[in-house]
């Protein structure tokens, strides 16, 4: 069989992905949110205990949206850096 690693890949992502779908649907049933991650719990952990931030931050994106477009933005402009090093560093061993 010529593509059998192919096919075997294909069916291993396959099941991986029908795992976390079916997780993901079980999680939800429940009424809590997935993938909520650790950074709501421990800002709330933070401001528990008191502390009291010693500056403000000076620009404040309006909305998660934009937020979320930056963070997609710098990490554009990091993989375009990162491929131009790979790039220059790949074709400048090629001196013939």
């Amino acid at each position: 069989m010529k593509y059998g690693m192919e096919f075997a890949v294909i069916a291993l992502i396959i099941v991986f992905a029908a795992i976390f779908l079916v997780q993901d649907a079980a999680i939800q049933a429940t009424g809590e949110e997935a993938w909520g991650g650790a950074d709501d719990e421990v800002a709330e952990l933070i401001e528990s205990s008191g502390y009291e931030p010693w500056i403000e931050p000076f620009w404040e994106p309006p909305s998660g949206e934009i937020e979320s477009l930056l963070f997609a933005l710098q990490a554009a402009i990091g993989a375009v850096v990162i491929g131009y090093i790979f790039g220059y560093w790949r074709a400048s061993g090629k001196t013939a």
